[in-house]
């Protein structure tokens, strides 16, 4: 099996920046430990297809929490008016997006990219320059949202 390369993308967040339009019945939620495993789930899910991968819910989220890049301020997560998660963004300290994952219910929605520009948007008020991610070279659809949203390809 031929493994693909990353492509590592960049946000200049010296531009002006839209403001994150959440979906109808779609907002951003605090994340909980009881979320976690909901969390956790939206991410194998996502990632099923080879796209990643994500340790069992109990050693992610204890991991996740011990990692030195982890701000429980910059897990973003956004939920319906039922309160079921619809999607995740998991930004590092260094203004890296490690997990993006949106449900495949809400899909093509818009929840990535309110996701997407509400980290932009707080790593800029941090004092960040730019928000970097890394992509599969072969996933099209990411690379068309994350091109739509002003990201660029950067060498490694």
């Amino acid at each position: 099996m031929t493994r693909i390369a990353p492509l590592r993308m960049r946000l200049d967040l010296g531009r002006p920046l839209r403001e994150p339009q959440w979906p109808a019945g779609i907002g951003r939620v605090p994340v909980t430990p009881a979320r976690a495993a909901e969390a956790h789930a939206l991410l194998e899910k996502a990632y099923e297809n080879g796209a990643g991968e994500v340790a069992p819910p109990e050693q992610w989220w204890r991991d996740l929490q011990a990692d030195s890049e982890y701000d429980p301020a910059l897990f973003f997560v956004a939920a319906n008016g039922d309160g079921k998660i619809a999607g995740l963004a998991l930004v590092w300290t260094s203004s890296f997006v490690k997990d993006l994952a949106v449900s495949p219910a809400v899909r093509r929605q818009g929840v990535g990219t309110a996701l997407i520009m509400t980290a932009a948007r707080e790593m800029k008020a941090r004092g960040a320059s730019r928000l970097d991610l890394k992509v599969k070279a072969d996933n099209v659809p990411a690379i068309r949202l994350y091109r739509a949203l002003g990201f660029l390809p950067v060498a490694e």
